[in-house]
């Protein structure tokens, strides 16, 4: 008898994943387009906050004083945030300038997806890697508004939901896709959560996160 252990071996070992073993097959093309098409319009709400955000960091450039559409008052301030070193992290650059080059990309790669196009795995794990460094970005800009800034850009906290939902869709393609296997048994177990959309409450539990470390630091004075 072969010692040899496949696939199936490991599912039938793992509890619960025996009953559903679609989950393991990979996505069908109307699943990878569902996904392209939330990619596509967290994408675009991104591309629509970058490029606001520029065409405000323009505007300062020319009159630090100037009035933003989105500065409503101490705590929703666009301006405040806008002036402070956090907003150029790279030279003299404002952010929002890489906001609008990720986003673009993101579009096309979930476009193609849409279209049932099927990318090597070292693209998708680069994808994921490079778009992991604009997430984790995202929430340092969101903890630096909080703690040193203490002024919220409403722009910025768009960016960082659709942020948080652009590489969520992205790592769950990755995953039932099989191009990012986690070792062991987490392998067939993450490939089953993501196949019964239950990362969706992870998703989903991370923006409600954010709302009320909002409201803790800050309460009614968003609306004063």
């Amino acid at each position: 008898m072969s010692d040899v252990r496949s696939p199936e071996d490991d599912v039938e070992e793992f509890d619960g994943l025996d009953t559903d073993p679609d989950a393991l097959r990979p996505p069908t093309k109307a699943w990878r387009a569902r996904t392209g098409i939330e990619m596509v319009i967290s994408g675009f709400l991104g591309l629509i906050a970058s490029f606001v955000l520029s065409v405000d960091a323009l505007k300062l450039a020319k009159n630090p004083d100037a009035e933003l559409s989105c500065s409503f008052n101490a705590v929703l301030n666009c301006a405040t945030v806008a002036k402070q070193w956090q907003a150029t992290v790279i030279g003299d650059i404002p952010n929002a300038f890489f906001g609008i080059a990720a986003e673009a990309v993101v579009i096309t790669v979930a476009v193609a997806i849409i279209g049932g196009v099927f990318f090597p795995r070292w693209y998708m794990l680069a994808a994921q890697a490079v778009y992991t460094v604009g997430f984790l970005f995202a929430y340092w800009l969101f903890y630096e508004s909080i703690t040193e800034i203490h002024a919220l850009c409403p722009w910025c906290l768009m960016i960082t939901a659709t942020t948080t939902l652009v590489w969520a869709g992205l790592t769950r393609l990755n995953v039932r896709e099989g191009h990012l296997v986690l070792p062991g048994r987490a392998g067939p177990w993450a490939r089953r959560f993501v196949a019964s959309g239950y990362d969706w409450f992870v998703t989903i539990g991370l923006l409600v996160v954010l709302v009320i470390i909002i409201l803790v630091n800050y309460g009614g004075s968003i609306l004063s």
